[in-house]
């Protein structure tokens, strides 16, 4: 009987612990993570006003090395900070694309319809 609760228990809590621990990026948002793994605070970058095709800085010399892309709409990744194809890109779909390690370091963000 014991071993029922035990088992029980833990049945209900690892979810709870494994969801506290996951990083919080809510639909709609971009977040970006200074470290890999989405270890400390996410930045949410306010891209609702965005125009399609601009590129963006991170806020305030962020240089981010773990992101979710939570927009409906593409977005493309910049090693450089004005989002300059001479240095490293890649784009990657919106809806839910997690990045726990990026490739390159991020700078810049830029938002297609």
């Amino acid at each position: 009987m014991r071993s029922t609760i035990i088992a029980s228990t833990l049945l209900i809590t690892a979810p709870l612990l494994m969801a506290t621990n996951a990083p919080r990026c809510d639909r709609g948002e971009f977040c970006a993570w200074s470290t890999t793994n989405y270890a400390g605070a996410a930045r949410r970058l306010d891209l609702e006003t965005a125009n399609p095709d601009e590129c963006v800085p991170l806020p305030d010399n962020l240089v981010a090395r773990s992101f979710a892309n939570r927009l409906n709409r593409l977005v493309s990744v910049y090693q450089g900070a004005d989002c300059s194809t001479e240095a490293d890109f890649t784009t990657y779909p919106g809806g839910g694309t997690w990045v726990p390690d990026a490739p390159f370091v991020i700078r810049a963000v830029q938002v297609w319809n």
